[in-house]
């Protein structure tokens, strides 16, 4: 039997993101209820790689990727891959994609993200105390790792770059490298060093802790969201044994968020990139902070209790099973660089909300502010959530937003 439920404001999604959001409305007074169809925290936000990148102000779209982007998407085993069997329905995605990754989009796009990263680790570190979590966060920043003398000095534009949108980085040699992190192998590039980077030593845990903060005051309705029906006294929200009356409605589910979308009147180019983890259980890591092979694609992740390797990009779809290719790569690479190391002790598979310009999804409904909408963060959805939620906290105090939302409004696609 379908229980009605009616509430002041439903969260769609519980994910780092629609948590972070339910933390601050619930700060605010306002009641909410969250609705999602698995356990709270779980998905991309447990298995991504643990890291406030403020410094990842670049889209995944730009010219270089352009330039190769055939090969890239064609070859299985390249950092960016494209399951062929998805290809159809993804074509609109990547045409737009491959707009966004001209020189003037990217730039644009850049400074679009850029905006959001501002103060990400001092948001955290906010949010991080308030939920009992402060002990998970590492200050240890975190490296871009090129392993040849030539990719070392191509970093330098990189970097020069990230610099003009505020971003702190120092480049080092391999001395000084070695010194840093001497667990890794003799390398003849160097690294970027991104010493304001943060990293959570545990990120399923961290959200679950801000899950448990959450579900103290919060509602939870642990099912699928398949209907939003605007009505003139607020939305209905419908799904297999659910029908939830809210005054507002907040979309952050991740993925999942394009069909809730289109229904009230938003339509968005979000598909979604398929995540992959291996990990090793170790009681030492052999690496005190997140460590990036650049040309690999992946991050080396020393978390509690074992090494996370996570990362890679593939376009796929929410139906397609995991590529065990791609896992196969991710051991291979780790292998490379820790030639000693074991088959694995587990694997993952998880999705992220991708747009083609890398830039997520934020702001009222183009027909009102009784739909507010907060998703596709790609791979920073993490690092975002805090920014996110204060964002959404503020519009629903009709207050003016931490920054301009111009850039992230779901107009910007009409």
């Amino acid at each position: 039997m379908t229980e009605h439920i009616t509430t002041e404001i439903a969260v769609l999604g519980a994910g780092v993101v629609g948590l972070a959001v339910a933390e601050r409305l619930l700060a605010q007074g306002h009641e909410v209820v969250l609705v999602d169809p698995n356990t709270p925290g779980m998905g991309a936000s447990y298995g991504n790689a643990g890291t406030i990148a403020d410094y990842a102000v670049m889209p995944v779209g730009t010219p270089d990727v352009l330039k190769n982007l055939p090969s890239l998407l064609f070859d299985k085993t390249s950092p960016l891959a494209i399951r062929r069997a998805a290809l159809p329905s993804l074509m609109p995605w990547l045409l737009r994609f491959a707009r966004q990754s001209l020189p003037g989009p990217t730039a644009r796009n850049a400074a679009a993200i850029a905006g959001l990263l501002t103060g990400a680790a001092p948001l955290w570190q906010a949010l991080a105390e308030r939920i009992g979590g402060a002990e998970i966060l590492q200050h240890r920043g975190c490296l871009y790792l090129y392993e040849t003398a030539a990719a070392y000095r191509a970093a330098k534009k990189d970097m020069a770059y990230r610099r003009t949108h505020g971003i702190s980085v120092d480049l080092i040699g391999p001395t000084d490298l070695a010194r840093m992190e001497p667990g890794l192998p003799a390398v003849d590039g160097g690294a970027a060093f991104f010493p304001k980077a943060v990293f959570l030593s545990d990120p399923g845990q961290m959200v679950q802790r801000l899950a448990l903060k959450v579900l103290q005051q919060a509602g939870f309705q642990q099912c699928r969201a398949d209907r939003l029906i605007r009505q003139i006294d607020g939305i209905v929200v419908e799904g297999p044994d659910l029908r939830l009356r809210a005054r507002r409605v907040v979309i952050a589910a991740g993925a999942h968020s394009r069909g809730l979308a289109a229904q009230v009147g938003d339509r968005v180019p979000l598909d979604t990139e398929r995540g992959y983890h291996v990990e090793w259980d170790m009681a030492q890591p052999r690496l005190t902070r997140p460590t990036c092979p650049t040309s690999r694609g992946f991050y080396l992740c020393p978390m509690s209790g074992r090494l996370r390797v996570a990362g890679t990009v593939e376009l796929g779809g929410l139906t397609l099973p995991p590529s065990p290719h791609r896992i196969a790569k991710l051991v291979e690479g780790a292998q490379a660089i820790f030639p000693d190391l074991p088959e694995p002790d587990r694997d993952w598979m998880g999705f992220r909300p991708s747009m083609p310009d890398s830039v997520p999804v934020i702001g009222p409904s183009r027909d009102g502010a009784d739909v507010i909408h907060a998703y596709g963060h790609g791979h920073i959805g993490l690092t975002l959530a805090p920014i996110t939620a204060e964002i959404v906290a503020a519009l629903v105090a009709g207050k003016a937003p931490p920054v301009d939302l111009a850039p992230y409004l779901p107009s910007r696609f009409a």
